[in-house]
């Protein structure tokens, strides 16, 4: 009968939803795949570099080079600025810029979620004695010391890597829940609830079926602070709601766990409107 249909019809819409969610996941897979060839490559020319320095330190000790000692200071730091620049250019690749300053290095991270250019985050090192933060924009929230502890001193790639990827599921996170604000606020009922770290969300919302509405709990737990999509969701409906809406209540929290919270209402809209 009808509500067949619009099961159908949300199936469908979610079918849609989650094509579109993989495909942009592969997007994705294949940026990061593309800065880690970069960086492979920087590795590749960083290890070419050190051998020809040992090369021709040995052929200095041979007697070949009349004077080894300015040869080789000179090919030492053209080696070290071209080093710079390489990893400048690869954190380009992956959304991280940066400029050498006369104390050391200021980053720039810059975030985006689904092609949409958000925030950009900036990060000042010191580099004379040993590696130290001088002065951020990271929101207070973000793990910034712990991962600093684990990485700053030892692989500043990696460093910058998991600190960017803490920033962009953030504002993902954030993202999607304004868009379900302002895109969805007549089928939210109340106010959508969530801490500063967006990895936490509570909500009301209206599922209509056979020409009645019924009010829908949603709680999304985000277990992994480097990803936009949730661990954990629980959509639970009234018990005086037609046995058929906990079939819907069940795929509803699947389709959460795999696509955009925003994309989601999208196909629950659509199939609704196709009803009509």
């Amino acid at each position: 009968g009808v509500f067949a249909h619009l099961e159908m019809l949300e199936a469908r819409a979610h079918e849609a939803a989650v094509k579109q969610e993989e495909m942009e996941q592969q997007e994705e897979k294949l940026a990061r795949l593309k800065a880690r060839v970069q960086e492979l490559r920087l590795q590749r020319d960083e290890l070419r570099a050190k051998v020809d320095l040992q090369q021709k330190g040995q052929l200095g000790k041979e007697g070949v080079m009349s004077d080894p000692a300015q040869p080789s200071a000179r090919a030492v730091l053209e080696w070290k600025i071209k080093s710079v620049k390489a990893m400048l250019q690869v954190f380009y690749l992956t959304g991280i810029s940066g400029k050498l300053t006369k104390r050391g290095v200021c980053f720039c991270i810059s975030t985006a979620y689904e092609g949409t250019y958000l925030d950009s985050y900036h990060l000042d090192l010191l580099t004379k004695a040993e590696v130290q933060i001088h002065r951020h924009s990271v929101p207070i929230f973000i793990p910034l010391e712990q991962i600093a502890k684990k990485y700053l001193q030892t692989d500043i790639r990696r460093f910058l890597s998991v600190l960017s990827d803490h920033l962009n599921a953030y504002v993902g996170r954030r993202y999607q829940a304004d868009q379900l604000q302002g895109l969805f606020s007549n089928r939210i009922e109340g106010t959508l609830q969530r801490n500063s770290l967006c990895n936490l969300l509570v909500f009301n919302y209206n599922v209509s079926s056979k020409s009645k509405t019924f009010p829908f709990n949603a709680r999304l737990l985000y277990g992994d602070l480097c990803c936009s999509l949730p661990t954990e969701v629980t959509v639970s409906c009234t018990p005086d709601a037609p046995a058929s809406l906990a079939e819907t209540a069940a795929a509803h929290s699947d389709l959460f766990r795999r696509v955009a919270l925003h994309k989601a209402f999208c196909s629950f809209s659509s199939a609704e409107e196709s009803m009509d």
